[in-house]
């Protein structure tokens, strides 16, 4: 297969077709989640009505974004093994989630997770430097996605780079602005759904030709490149350029704001643990298949064709299910990784809207005295002025490499709110200046030290060399944020934080008093209604 035979770039009524299908799908379940979305809780929340394996599936799906199926499986088609080590970085950050933060962050918050370093803290300061976090993240993490956009539908369904921003932009602000939560969780699901499908069918397409046997194809693939494909090392040569990459992609995960609002949605604590199995099987089984198209778009394809098309490897996994496939199922896999950036862009609209009005206007602005109609007014406002804070964001950033964008996310989370967020739940002396000062140091300094990396000054600006040698600042940063917490409540302690430690102990394992006293009534279903078949 050449460049010259795929119909990448060129317009695909395939693609159309089913991207279409999936926009008026989602759009029924956002105008049937819209009558149903009456209150904040339920804007955010969806009502704490979602079910764990609903929860996993949603979860997936907010997780595993068009990087983990174009970027993984592009890595390890150039890179050969040593692509997995983003996949099993990510994945095992959720065993981080279900043994320190799921449980806690479901017992003792409400919406946010600055409900949880603010629960015995003083509010107004805790929610302002949370806030700082939170949008930072989510506005680095939209650049990405909305850019990614604009290039895989350019490249795909042969539309003009701001149609597609466009597009992902109004769709996505249809989600989030009118069905909330629970609109946003369906939308996830339907997506982890199609994606998995996806994934799983051109993988056994890959096999088919091997006998349904992966041996055979790894050694197809040493005999195309050489021994060296199947050994570790390429990729992150340096030791310590590994560890800091690695603790960003472990407990970056822990500190994404739109994961960790998705434990809110369920009943209770045990429902938080479960939806975090769920979510963990699939995403591990996610991560193999993409190893598999990875090497099979690296045997089949070849090395050349991909980076004559995209120098990344981004286009790896759509010209594999071409040359096996052919165009129809180019169409569905195009239209499946469209679908993927709409549903991981609406899970980041929806978190960042949480910071605006439930941290800031709520909690800083209206000192907790806000009436629900005016909340929920508020949380669509700023849904509304996020999806077009997204739409200009990847305007602006057209054609720019944002590869950056998505590991100085993660690094963020690690930074700035994965650390302030365990010792709040951890130690008794975390003090409201520690943790401010905590969260903004992680967060100031992870953007520093990403910009004087060699991603940048090498990468970007054409510098001979970088200023900090690390490409992700993990290493640096996260231990920075810890131990700048510990000093700073050192020496500014505060009794009567370190006097509700026990109720936040108590809370963390027993749970709300409504979970263990007085349930509340049951939220409104949250699974559309559908005939029996």
């Amino acid at each position: 297969m050449n460049q010259a035979t795929t119909t990448i770039g060129q317009a695909n009524t395939t693609a159309i077709i089913f991207f279409l299908a999936f926009v008026s799908l989602t759009l029924g379940i956002t105008y049937w989640a819209a009558r149903r979305t009456k209150t904040t809780s339920e804007f955010f929340a969806a009502g704490g009505g979602v079910s764990a394996v609903q929860n996993g599936f949603a979860l997936a799906g907010d997780f595993m974004s068009a990087a983990s199926f174009l970027g993984i499986a592009g890595l390890v088609a150039l890179s050969g093994f040593d692509g997995l080590i983003y996949s099993v970085g990510w994945l095992v950050g959720w065993p981080v989630v279900t043994f320190l933060i799921a449980e806690p962050l479901r017992n003792l918050g409400k919406y946010t997770f600055a409900d949880v370093v603010a629960y015995r803290l003083k509010q107004t300061p805790v929610r302002l430097a949370a806030a700082v976090g939170t949008l930072t993240v989510v506005s680095f993490y939209l650049i990405a996605q909305m850019v990614g956009a604009g290039n895989l539908i350019r490249m795909m369904f042969g539309l003009s780079y701001e149609a597609a921003v466009l597009i992902v932009g109004g769709v996505m602000i249809l989600y989030v602005l009118f069905g909330g939560m629970i609109a946003t969780t369906w939308v996830q699901i339907v997506k982890a759904v199609l994606l998995l499908a996806g994934a799983s069918a051109l993988a056994l397409m890959v096999l088919a030709r091997f006998s349904y046997n992966p041996l055979l194809l790894f050694q197809e693939a040493v005999k195309q490149y050489g021994p060296e494909t199947l050994a570790p090392g390429k990729l992150v040569s340096n030791p310590l350029e590994t560890i800091s990459l690695g603790l960003a992609l472990m407990f970056g995960t822990a500190g994404l704001p739109h994961i960790l609002m998705r434990f809110y949605t369920v009943p209770d604590a045990k429902a938080a643990r479960g939806s975090v199995f769920y979510a963990t099987g699939l995403i591990g089984y996610f991560y193999l298949v993409t190893f598999i198209l990875g090497f099979g778009a690296s045997v089949i394809v070849g090395r050349s064709t991909i980076t004559q098309v995209d120098k990344g490897g981004n286009m790896a996994a759509t010209l594999l299910a071409e040359a096996v496939g052919g165009t129809p199922f180019l169409g569905f896999i195009s239209a499946v990784a469209f679908a993927t950036i709409l549903a991981v862009v609406a899970g980041l609209t929806l978190s960042g809207a949480a910071a605006l009005s439930h941290d800031l206007w709520t909690h800083v602005v209206r000192k907790g005295q806000s009436p629900e109609h005016e909340q929920l007014r508020v949380a669509r406002l700023s849904s509304l002025g996020l999806g077009l804070l997204a739409i200009v964001l990847g305007l602006l950033f057209k054609g720019q490499n944002v590869a950056f964008m998505v590991g100085l996310a993660f690094a963020i989370a690690a930074s700035g709110n994965f650390p302030a967020l365990l010792l709040s739940m951890a130690w008794k002396g975390f003090t409201t200046r520690g943790a401010v000062v905590s969260m903004l140091t992680g967060t100031l300094s992870a953007v520093v030290l990403i910009i004087l990396s060699p991603t940048v000054m090498v990468e970007m600006l054409g510098r001979p060399e970088a200023l900090f040698p690390l490409k992700n600042p993990g290493l640096v940063t996260m231990p920075l944020a810890f131990v700048v917490g510990w000093v700073v409540s050192i020496l500014s302690p505060e009794p009567e934080a370190a006097g509700r430690f026990a109720e936040v102990r108590h809370r963390m394992h027993m749970g709300k008093d409504e979970d263990t006293v007085a349930p509340a009534a049951p939220a409104a279903p949250v699974v559309p209604a559908t005939p029996h078949s």
